[in-house]
């Protein structure tokens, strides 16, 4: 789901044992930690799965689409700030996750990145 959406430009590695889609530094390398920019991440945990995305954490209406998903599917999301922990992938909205993750290219994200770290608001 994560391939079949995401857009051009993010790169997919393994990093903090966990396979990530980021921004190579090469696109955007001014980040608070010398890391590339992550846009998501699936991560296996003891108990579950973990999907983070840092587009949903750092946008409002992105997040309010996505309580709406799990409203209309009629179950109680298990969320964090950024990730959403799952175990079984028929509990959570695939569909609206797969657009959330089409709908946020690379510059956008930059974009939204910047206003987080200099506001509370941002676009993606």
């Amino acid at each position: 789901m994560i391939l079949d959406n995401l857009p051009d430009g993010y790169v997919e590695s393994t990093t903090w044992g966990m396979l990530s889609y980021e921004v190579p530094l090469e696109v955007y390398p001014e980040t608070y930690n010398g890391e590339p920019l992550m846009f998501c991440a699936l991560a296996a945990q003891k108990r579950h799965l973990s999907l983070y995305m840092m587009s949903v954490y750092q946008n409002q209406d992105q997040h309010q689409l996505l309580l709406d998903a799990f409203t209309e599917l009629g179950v109680k999301p298990n969320m964090g700030k950024s990730c959403l922990r799952f175990t079984n992938s028929a509990k959570i909205p695939i569909q609206t996750l797969g657009q959330l993750i089409s709908d946020c290219p690379m510059d956008e994200f930059i974009e939204s990145y910047e206003q987080a770290r200099s506001s509370d608001d941002s676009s993606c």
